[in-house]
């Protein structure tokens, strides 16, 4: 018997990978609250890259989403599950984009390598 690899209360942040260039960046920062097989619901915040100011913005609403984290069209990064949602934002932090709760959690964001 096989042990699941996410389960709920496990905190998830999820890149949807862009198809074309003109495409929205969008990344999801969730709480799982359901596990089906090979689905998982999260309960969170939606980021979206704001191109005209050049930066991710957390849309206000809290939302419920379904992903397939087996998926190849996601990149899922386990986040700590001390990390408070609320307070995820992200940041340039010597010249690499993270994703920071402002204390001590902080993820580099691979998609941007260092500003030249």
């Amino acid at each position: 018997m096989t042990e699941a690899v996410i389960g709920i209360g496990d905190k998830l942040h999820i890149m949807t990978r862009r198809l074309f260039e003109e495409d929205i960046r969008r990344h999801f920062a969730g709480e799982v609250t359901g596990v089906s097989d090979a689905l998982v619901e999260l309960q969170g915040h939606t980021f979206v890259f704001n191109t005209s100011v050049n930066e991710y913005k957390r849309l206000p609403e809290i939302r419920t989403r379904i992903f397939s984290p087996g998926d190849a069209g996601h990149v899922v990064n386990r986040l700590p599950r001390d990390v408070d949602l609320g307070q995820l934002a992200y940041r340039v932090i010597d010249q690499h984009l993270v994703l920071t709760d402002g204390r001590s959690f902080s993820l580099a964001i691979n998609e941007f390598g260092p500003k030249n």
